[in-house]
């Protein structure tokens, strides 16, 4: 390819010198050198001039090769370039911090502003400034709290995110939380195929009581200096954390806890989580488990498959007083130990006893069922509550765009649609895609009905106008096990006897 990337225009040299070279005339132009011998650059040969950060490639594996070596020298690693891509990389229409300032305004100035956020940085003058705090209804009806970071500090975040990365190095296959590559379909279909092809009987769903506003700050600064030893970075971070979060027009300390909403709390986050849990449960599950065993985590959600019930309940109680160490408690209503697995549904039936229970992860609704030759088969349905507090929340939403002509509104409602397909729309949850749809058609028609008093609608027309702008329900994406098969190549053919990102296999 011509103009693929990497490949530059095709070198264009004059055919003769020019006769006077002391004179302004046009000279021979200097040829190519040789493909082999061209001398390497930092960034690419195209007019992208895409940036290459190789230094932080280098970190990385420098951070793959030693695992027990303290970086103290990172902070120099945030040059210009790396603010400039993290600000491209921030969200154009983000709310604004306490400070007001918009990524568009920013942008008006935009390398003025960065060479200046820069140089404080590196002088040492940069202060964090307070998070704006603004709540979200959650789908139980509770309010979730979000901190809103300053520009700048969003901006400075991201690059030291970035710089921080020695810790992918470090992280364990099970832990899917907040990680590039990684994403929230692939610990969906990890635990699918954990569940499918281990010897999994019970279910020990664990999740963290309020994890974003109890994490310890001097337990995570201890833990940060495992790995990091520059005191410019742990002092940057120091002041993230307690910069403080206005509430109501005043500004109040924060003395634990990491706003979630924050750019750099995810990986404060995983990193706390690396060593109050991964790290044990793989050493938990070699020395004291006597069956089959698999993990996935996300984030502060937790979901473990056991082969005896004496090892979950022996895992309960030793997680609990592992996270008392680390001043986080189990939540009591949430965390619980339920039977689950392949041969537990038919166990239960030949004991008279009621079906399996189920268990929700990820916002579905893992269920124990069959395929129709019999054979076991994970079920994952959209929970209902979500799906309730989605429709109730585009019921609100339809009813300020009332008034918009009907191609508006049905262009704003299939970007809508197709958003939550895109994340819903996976094998046997095919009924909750369908309920979804016609659901939010006849919102539609009640809101169209009400723009009048002489208004209706009938579902003839309201069918048509539907099927012009919204997508029909359908299931896009693959089986877990297929999808698993192609990110895990290794362990399909063979080459590993433990499914990448789940912690398994016998005693110790």
């Amino acid at each position: 390819m011509m103009h693929g990337r990497e490949k530059s225009d095709l070198g264009v040299v004059a055919m003769k010198s020019a006769n006077k070279l002391w004179t302004s005339a046009e000279s021979m132009e200097r040829r190519l050198g040789a493909k082999g011998n061209a001398r390497e650059r930092s960034t690419c040969r195209t007019q992208r001039r895409e940036s290459v950060q190789r230094s932080l490639h280098r970190v990385r594996q420098r951070a793959r090769q030693e695992r027990k070596e303290r970086f103290t020298s990172l902070l120099h690693h945030v040059t210009v370039d790396l603010l400039d891509t993290a600000f491209g990389a921030l969200k154009r229409n983000a709310a604004a911090g306490i400070d007001g300032v918009l990524w568009r305004h920013y942008e008006a100035d935009r390398e003025t502003n960065l060479r200046g956020l820069h140089d404080r940085l590196h002088r040492g003058t940069y202060r964090p400034k307070a998070s704006r705090r603004q709540y979200i209804p959650k789908a139980d009806g509770r309010l979730r709290p979000l901190g809103i970071a300053a520009l700048e500090d969003k901006i400075v975040q991201s690059a030291l995110a970035s710089v921080n990365a020695v810790y992918e190095e470090d992280f364990l296959g099970f832990s899917y939380g907040f990680r590039p590559g990684r994403g929230q379909h692939d610990a969906l279909d990890t635990l699918a195929v954990g569940m499918d092809r281990a010897k999994v009987n019970w279910v020990v769903d664990a999740d963290i009581e309020r994890f974003f506003d109890t994490v310890d700050h001097a337990w995570l600064l201890r833990l940060v200096a495992h790995r990091i030893g520059d005191p410019r970075v742990l002092r940057l971070i120091r002041q993230w954390l307690r910069a403080g979060v206005m509430d109501d027009g005043s500004i109040k300390e924060t003395l634990e806890g990491t706003p979630q909403g924050a750019v750099i709390s995810p990986l404060l986050a995983n990193i706390y989580l690396h060593y109050a849990f991964d790290l044990w449960a793989k050493q938990w599950r070699q020395r004291h488990a006597q069956g089959r065993m698999i993990v996935v985590r996300y984030a502060d959600d937790i979901v473990l498959g056991f082969e005896h019930q004496q090892d979950a309940e022996a895992f309960r109680t030793a997680l609990c007083e592992r996270l008392a160490v680390f001043k986080l408690t189990l939540h009591p209503e949430k965390t619980r130990i339920l039977e689950f697995g392949r041969f537990v549904k038919a166990a239960r039936a030949w004991r008279g006893e009621r079906k399996p229970e189920t268990f929700t992860f990820l916002g579905f609704t893992h269920i124990c069922a069959a395929d129709r030759s019999g054979r076991f088969q994970l079920q994952r349905h959209s929970r209902r509550d979500r799906l309730r507090a989605t429709l109730a929340r585009i019921k609100l939403l339809l009813k300020r765009r009332m008034h918009w002509s009907i191609p508006e509104q049905g262009r704003w409602l299939g970007l809508v649609v197709r958003g939550w397909f895109g994340f819903h729309a996976v094998p046997t949850n095919f009924r909750a895609l369908d309920a979804f749809r016609h659901h939010v058609v006849v919102l539609w028609r009640r809101t169209l009905n009400r723009r009048s008093q002489k208004a209706n609608t009938p579902w003839t027309r309201m069918t048509r106008i539907a099927s012009d702008f919204l997508p029909a329900a359908r299931i896009s994406h693959p089986w877990p096990s297929v999808r698993f098969a192609a990110t895990h190549p290794r362990w399909e053919s063979g080459a590993s006897n433990t499914p990448a990102g789940i912690c398994a296999g016998g005693g110790p």
